[in-house]
This record gives C-alpha cells, sequence and structure tokens, in this order.
C-alpha cells in the first residue's frame, strides 16, 4: 500500500514539474521570440510562422501538428510516454493560447500604436536579447520535461525515438531539425527574411546548448574510492539507504604496510552529498577521493545503445 501510494505521488510530482516546464516554454515564445519577431525551431517555430502568415493562435497550430506525431510516438515510444505527450501538447497548447491573448497581442499592439488600449510594452526591445532569453527558458523547458519522462511535443518527439535505439545527444537530433525548419523561413516571411533567419539561428543554438545542460547535469555520474576502518558498515548503508552496489578492493598502504579494504561506489552526481554524509557519520577519519566519470552504464544507470 506505501509503495503504491509513493508511486502515485512520484507520478503527480512528475506531471508537476511537466506543467511547469511547459508554462515555462509558452512564456519564452509568447513573451520574448513571438512579439520581438525571432523565429525559432520545432512546432513552436512552424506555428508561429503559420502566425504571422494568417493570424492563427500558435496554440491551435501546436495542438493540430503535435497531433499527429503522438501517434507515432505511441507505437515507437510506448503507451505510458504517449500518455505524457498528449498531456504537455494539450496544456502546451493551452499555454501558448492564453499567453499569447494577454501577452503577445497587447505587445504587438504597442509597437503599432503605443498609445492604444490594452497595450503592452515588450519586456525587451533587443531581438538579440530576446533570442537569448527565449531560446534559454525554451531550452531548459524541454530538458527538464525529458528528465520526468515527458515531451513539449514537436520535434522533441523525433529526438526522443532515434535517441532511444541509438547513443546520440537529444540536442543535437532538435539542432538538425531545426535548421531545416527554421531555414524553411525564408520562403514565407516577406520583411528581413535574413535577419529572422540569423536570430532564429541564435534561438536555436541556446535553446540546444541548455536542453543538452539541463540532461548532461541530470545524469552525471561520480565514482568514489573510500578508505575507511568502518568498510562494512558504510557499505550496509550505502547499499541499504541509496540501493547502490559496493565492490570491495583489497589494498596495501605502501607507508604503512598494512592491508585493508577500500570501497568503490559508483552513483549519480546528485547523490554524491548522501555518500559524504554517510561515511562522515560511520567514519570521520576515513579517507575519501570522488571523481567524475565520461558515462556509466548497466543496471540503474543508462542503457547500453547500439
Amino acid at each position: 500500500m506505501k509503495t503504491n501510494k509513493k508511486n502515485i505521488l512520484a507520478e503527480i510530482r512528475r506531471y508537476v514539474i511537466i506543467t511547469l516546464a511547459l508554462l515555462m516554454m509558452a512564456f519564452g515564445w509568447t513573451a520574448f521570440l513571438i512579439p520581438n519577431h525571432v523565429l525559432g525551431g520545432g512546432v513552436s517555430g512552424i506555428a508561429t510562422l503559420i502566425f504571422y502568415a494568417t493570424g492563427l493562435s500558435t496554440g491551435i497550430s501546436v495542438f493540430v501538428i503535435n497531433g499527429i506525431l503522438v501517434l507515432i510516438s505511441l507505437k515507437v515510444l510506448g503507451p505510458s510516454f504517449g500518455i505524457k505527450t498528449v498531456y504537455s501538447i494539450i496544456v502546451a497548447s493551452l499555454f501558448m493560447s492564453v499567453l499569447q491573448h494577454y501577452l503577445t497581442e497587447p505587445m504587438l499592439l504597442y509597437q503599432e500604436n503605443p498609445l492604444a488600449p490594452g497595450a503592452i510594452k515588450p519586456f525587451v526591445d533587443d531581438k538579440f536579447l530576446a533570442a537569448l532569453i527565449g531560446g534559454a527558458l525554451a531550452g531548459t523547458a524541454i530538458g527538464i520535461a525529458f528528465t520526468q519522462g515527458g515531451s513539449t511535443g514537436g520535434t522533441d518527439i523525433v529526438a526522443m525515438m532515434v535517441c532511444k535505439y541509438r547513443n546520440i545527444s537529444q540536442g543535437k537530433v532538435i539542432l538538425f531539425l531545426d535548421i531545416i525548419i527554421i531555414a524553411s523561413s525564408y520562403f514565407v516571411l516577406k520583411d528581413d527574411k535574413i535577419q529572422s533567419i540569423i536570430y532564429g539561428y541564435v534561438v536555436m543554438g541556446v535553446c540546444s546548448y541548455c536542453i543538452d545542460l539541463v540532461l548532461t547535469g541530470n545524469k552525471q555520474s561520480v565514482q568514489a574510492f573510500i578508505f575507511t576502518s568502518e568498510p562494512e558498515k558504510v557499505a550496509e548503508r550505502i547499499s541499504n539507504e541509496m540501493h547502490r552496489g559496493v565492490t570491495l578492493i583489497k589494498g596495501t598502504g605502501w607507508y604503512t604496510k598494512h592491508e585493508g579494504p577500500i570501497l568503490m561506489v559508483v552513483t549519480h552526481k546528485r547523490e554524491a552529498q548522501q555518500i559524504l554524509r554517510i561515511v562522515k557519520d560511520e567514519d570521520p577519519a576515513a579517507f575519501m577521493t570522488m571523481n567524475m566519470v565520461m558515462g556509466a552504464y548497466g543496471k540503474g544507470f543508462e542503457m547500453i545503445k547500439n
């Protein structure tokens, strides 16, 4: 019963985090990118082009385009991912529509007539700064959604399908797709085509960097070597409290000539402080080294892919 309750709370937490990430992404687009006529990649970029050309709400375009991709993701990535994707698409479309109504349109109205009723001055007037802030918000949001097993839809779905079978950065997959999408804006926009494409690539680069930064930080692992006089107590606590494997290595100190055990543990970076606390509690005089590892694959870490 406790396990089921814990799983339910964990799942609710994931959905809350995904929701906040979607709000962050929608805010980045509607408050910084779209009002400054700065394009980005993904389905949101396509929806922005449609908005500029027809005035159709980006939320509606995002919902329709992503709906097609969901059918593919259900088969390739499984029903669990599909449920979160459907949820993400609905919520993202809603956020985009609402924020566009209350932020983007009043900001565009301000650019036409600053004295018009309901007009709101854009948060930033500089396109480059808007590209940096909007791209950072969108990229960080996508990365956070990925860490919770969800997606913001669009090219994120394609990236996750590719990364399921290949060891390739999700940010790089999205980067490649966004290059094509942004370049195609040349045939849609009427004015400042080259400038819009350049700023679009700035958004793309910042977004891709933030995605990889969030995902890499979440998956970084550390390797610890622990020299302690209480190896059994330390190993037992690490195994029971952290559910991490501990390897016992026999070693001999060259200076003392005494043979003693060395504990080796590989864990996620975010769990490193817990190891330090356990070692300090059991043996304050212990000696310990900790270093980053390039990758950790196998049970409890990343799956080994082709």
